[in-house]
Protein backbone atom coordinates (compact mmCIF):
# COMPACT_ATOMS: atom_id res chain seq x y z
CA UNK A 1 0.00 0.00 0.00
CA UNK A 2 1.35 3.41 -0.96
CA UNK A 3 1.55 5.63 2.16
CA UNK A 4 -0.59 8.75 2.08
CA UNK A 5 1.52 11.89 1.86
CA UNK A 6 0.86 14.13 4.81
CA UNK A 7 0.61 17.90 4.63
CA UNK A 8 2.69 19.62 7.27
CA UNK A 9 0.99 22.45 9.12
CA UNK A 10 2.80 24.46 11.76
CA UNK A 11 0.80 25.39 14.82
CA UNK A 12 1.90 28.89 15.78
CA UNK A 13 2.32 28.22 19.49
CA UNK A 14 4.67 26.69 22.04
CA UNK A 15 1.78 25.84 24.35
CA UNK A 16 1.87 22.05 24.57
CA UNK A 17 -1.70 21.95 25.85
CA UNK A 18 -2.93 23.52 22.62
CA UNK A 19 -0.67 21.28 20.55
CA UNK A 20 -2.17 18.15 22.10
CA UNK A 21 -5.71 19.43 21.50
CA UNK A 22 -5.05 20.17 17.83
CA UNK A 23 -3.26 16.86 17.27
CA UNK A 24 -6.10 14.95 18.93
CA UNK A 25 -8.79 16.69 16.90
CA UNK A 26 -7.04 16.17 13.55
CA UNK A 27 -5.48 12.75 14.16
CA UNK A 28 -7.67 11.08 11.54
CA UNK A 29 -6.50 13.29 8.69
CA UNK A 30 -3.38 13.14 6.46
CA UNK A 31 -1.75 16.08 8.20
CA UNK A 32 1.38 16.40 10.32
CA UNK A 33 1.00 18.99 13.06
CA UNK A 34 4.21 20.68 14.17
CA UNK A 35 4.66 23.62 16.54
CA UNK A 36 7.15 26.44 17.00
CA UNK A 37 9.19 24.34 19.43
CA UNK A 38 10.09 22.03 16.51
CA UNK A 39 11.99 24.83 14.76
CA UNK A 40 14.80 27.23 15.55
CA UNK A 41 14.33 30.53 17.39
CA UNK A 42 11.42 32.48 15.91
CA UNK A 43 10.58 36.03 17.01
CA UNK A 44 7.45 36.45 19.11
CA UNK A 45 4.44 37.99 17.41
CA UNK A 46 2.95 40.96 19.22
CA UNK A 47 -0.74 40.20 19.72
CA UNK A 48 -1.92 43.78 19.40
CA UNK A 49 -5.08 43.18 17.37
CA UNK A 50 -8.43 44.48 18.53
CA UNK A 51 -10.21 41.20 17.83
CA UNK A 52 -9.53 37.48 18.10
CA UNK A 53 -9.67 37.34 14.30
CA UNK A 54 -6.94 39.99 13.98
CA UNK A 55 -4.56 38.18 16.29
CA UNK A 56 -5.18 34.70 14.87
CA UNK A 57 -4.48 35.85 11.32
CA UNK A 58 -1.42 37.86 12.33
CA UNK A 59 0.15 34.88 14.12
CA UNK A 60 -0.68 32.42 11.34
CA UNK A 61 0.59 34.64 8.53
CA UNK A 62 3.79 35.61 10.34
CA UNK A 63 4.63 31.97 11.04
CA UNK A 64 3.81 30.92 7.48
CA UNK A 65 6.06 33.62 6.01
CA UNK A 66 8.97 32.87 8.37
CA UNK A 67 8.93 29.10 7.83
CA UNK A 68 7.55 28.93 4.28
CA UNK A 69 4.91 26.43 5.41
CA UNK A 70 1.17 26.52 5.98
CA UNK A 71 0.50 27.71 9.50
CA UNK A 72 -2.45 27.51 11.83
CA UNK A 73 -3.00 29.86 14.74
CA UNK A 74 -5.80 30.42 17.14
CA UNK A 75 -6.62 33.35 19.31
CA UNK A 76 -8.99 32.59 22.07
CA UNK A 77 -10.06 34.18 25.26
CA UNK A 78 -12.58 34.55 27.99
CA UNK A 79 -15.37 37.10 27.66
CA UNK A 80 -17.13 37.92 30.93
CA UNK A 81 -20.46 39.75 30.85
CA UNK A 82 -20.06 41.62 34.14
CA UNK A 83 -16.61 42.84 33.08
CA UNK A 84 -17.90 44.28 29.78
CA UNK A 85 -16.14 41.62 27.71
CA UNK A 86 -12.89 41.54 29.64
CA UNK A 87 -10.40 39.94 29.67
CA UNK A 88 -11.13 39.27 25.97
CA UNK A 89 -8.12 39.49 23.68
CA UNK A 90 -5.97 40.22 26.75
CA UNK A 91 -6.88 36.92 28.43
CA UNK A 92 -3.33 35.55 28.44
CA UNK A 93 -1.90 38.76 29.90
CA UNK A 94 -4.86 39.89 32.00
CA UNK A 95 -2.74 40.28 35.14
CA UNK A 96 0.08 41.96 33.18
CA UNK A 97 3.03 40.97 30.99
CA UNK A 98 4.49 37.61 31.98
CA UNK A 99 1.44 36.72 34.07
CA UNK A 100 0.97 33.05 34.95
CA UNK A 101 -2.34 31.21 34.64
CA UNK A 102 -2.74 31.50 38.40
CA UNK A 103 -2.08 35.25 38.30
CA UNK A 104 -4.83 35.69 35.72
CA UNK A 105 -7.28 33.52 37.65
CA UNK A 106 -6.60 35.41 40.87
CA UNK A 107 -7.25 38.75 39.18
CA UNK A 108 -10.44 37.47 37.55
CA UNK A 109 -11.85 36.17 40.83
CA UNK A 110 -10.93 39.42 42.56
CA UNK A 111 -12.71 41.48 39.89
CA UNK A 112 -15.83 39.32 40.24
CA UNK A 113 -15.89 39.25 44.03
CA UNK A 114 -19.49 39.83 45.17
CA UNK A 115 -20.79 39.85 41.57
CA UNK A 116 -24.00 37.88 41.00
CA UNK A 117 -23.76 37.78 37.21
CA UNK A 118 -20.97 35.34 36.49
CA UNK A 119 -22.00 34.46 32.93
CA UNK A 120 -19.06 34.10 30.55
CA UNK A 121 -18.04 32.47 27.30
CA UNK A 122 -14.84 31.23 25.75
CA UNK A 123 -14.38 32.45 22.17
CA UNK A 124 -11.94 31.05 19.63
CA UNK A 125 -10.92 32.01 16.11
CA UNK A 126 -8.64 29.69 14.13
CA UNK A 127 -6.80 31.02 11.09
CA UNK A 128 -5.04 28.82 8.52
CA UNK A 129 -2.66 30.87 6.39
CA UNK A 130 -0.18 30.25 3.60
CA UNK A 131 3.02 32.28 3.05
CA UNK A 132 1.50 34.24 0.15
CA UNK A 133 -1.18 35.71 2.41
CA UNK A 134 -4.61 34.05 1.88
CA UNK A 135 -6.22 32.45 4.91
CA UNK A 136 -9.24 30.46 6.04
CA UNK A 137 -11.05 31.41 9.26
CA UNK A 138 -13.12 29.31 11.65
CA UNK A 139 -14.85 30.26 14.91
CA UNK A 140 -16.26 28.57 17.99
CA UNK A 141 -17.94 29.68 21.23
CA UNK A 142 -18.63 27.88 24.51
CA UNK A 143 -20.90 29.49 27.13
CA UNK A 144 -20.32 28.96 30.83
CA UNK A 145 -20.16 30.39 34.33
CA UNK A 146 -17.18 31.59 36.37
CA UNK A 147 -16.95 29.68 39.65
CA UNK A 148 -16.01 31.34 42.94
CA UNK A 149 -12.97 29.11 43.38
CA UNK A 150 -10.80 26.80 41.32
CA UNK A 151 -12.06 23.26 40.76
CA UNK A 152 -10.05 20.51 39.09
CA UNK A 153 -6.40 19.88 38.26
CA UNK A 154 -6.44 19.50 34.46
CA UNK A 155 -6.48 21.88 31.54
CA UNK A 156 -4.74 25.22 31.44
CA UNK A 157 -5.53 28.93 31.48
CA UNK A 158 -8.90 29.71 33.06
CA UNK A 159 -10.10 26.08 32.89
CA UNK A 160 -10.25 25.61 36.71
CA UNK A 161 -12.78 28.44 37.13
CA UNK A 162 -14.84 27.92 33.96
CA UNK A 163 -17.91 25.80 34.69
CA UNK A 164 -19.50 24.31 31.58
CA UNK A 165 -23.21 23.55 32.10
CA UNK A 166 -23.21 21.08 29.21
CA UNK A 167 -20.61 18.96 31.01
CA UNK A 168 -21.74 19.71 34.56
CA UNK A 169 -18.14 20.41 35.60
CA UNK A 170 -15.29 22.82 35.04
CA UNK A 171 -12.98 22.37 32.08
CA UNK A 172 -10.22 21.45 34.54
CA UNK A 173 -12.35 18.55 35.80
CA UNK A 174 -13.14 17.30 32.30
CA UNK A 175 -11.16 14.81 30.25
CA UNK A 176 -9.56 16.03 27.05
CA UNK A 177 -12.18 14.15 25.01
CA UNK A 178 -15.01 15.80 26.95
CA UNK A 179 -13.49 19.23 26.66
CA UNK A 180 -12.78 18.88 22.93
CA UNK A 181 -16.40 17.93 22.32
CA UNK A 182 -17.86 21.16 23.73
CA UNK A 183 -15.06 23.71 23.97
CA UNK A 184 -14.73 26.85 21.87
CA UNK A 185 -11.56 25.49 20.29
CA UNK A 186 -13.13 22.08 19.86
CA UNK A 187 -16.09 23.58 18.01
CA UNK A 188 -13.82 25.62 15.73
CA UNK A 189 -11.71 22.55 15.00
CA UNK A 190 -14.85 20.48 14.43
CA UNK A 191 -15.80 22.96 11.69
CA UNK A 192 -12.35 22.55 10.18
CA UNK A 193 -12.55 18.77 10.49
CA UNK A 194 -15.95 18.66 8.81
CA UNK A 195 -14.46 20.07 5.63
CA UNK A 196 -10.80 19.21 6.06
CA UNK A 197 -10.65 17.49 2.70
CA UNK A 198 -11.54 20.86 1.17
CA UNK A 199 -8.99 22.58 3.41
CA UNK A 200 -6.25 20.28 2.10
CA UNK A 201 -7.26 20.94 -1.50
CA UNK A 202 -7.22 24.68 -0.78
CA UNK A 203 -3.78 24.42 0.82
CA UNK A 204 -2.30 22.46 -2.06
CA UNK A 205 -3.72 24.95 -4.58
CA UNK A 206 -2.35 27.95 -2.69
CA UNK A 207 1.04 26.33 -2.15
CA UNK A 208 1.19 25.40 -5.82
CA UNK A 209 0.73 29.05 -6.72
CA UNK A 210 3.95 29.83 -4.88
CA UNK A 211 6.12 27.51 -6.94
CA UNK A 212 7.94 29.15 -9.86
CA UNK A 213 7.03 27.82 -13.25
CA UNK A 214 9.46 25.38 -14.81
CA UNK A 215 11.46 26.98 -17.61
CA UNK A 216 10.32 26.09 -21.12
CA UNK A 217 13.32 24.49 -22.81
CA UNK A 218 12.01 25.61 -26.23
CA UNK A 219 13.07 29.17 -25.52
CA UNK A 220 16.67 28.00 -25.79
CA UNK A 221 16.33 25.99 -29.02
CA UNK A 222 17.78 28.66 -31.32
CA UNK A 223 20.58 29.84 -29.09
CA UNK A 224 24.07 28.92 -30.20
CA UNK A 225 25.84 28.96 -26.86
CA UNK A 226 29.17 28.14 -28.54
CA UNK A 227 29.21 31.63 -30.05
CA UNK A 228 29.01 33.37 -26.70
CA UNK A 229 31.91 35.79 -26.23
CA UNK A 230 33.31 37.19 -23.06
CA UNK A 231 32.91 40.96 -22.92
Amino acid sequence: MIPVKKTMIVLATRNQGKVLEFQEMLKGYPVEIRCLADFGPIPEVEEDGETFDDNAYKKALFTAKVLGLPAMADDSGLVVEALHGEPGVRSARYAGPGATDQDNIDKLLTELQGEQNRQAAFHCVVSIAVPSGPALTYEGTCPGVITEEAQGEGGFGYDPVFYCPELGKTFAQASMAEKNRVSHRGKALAEIGAEFDKVLVWLQARLGEMKPEKPDHRQFEHNDWSQEKMV
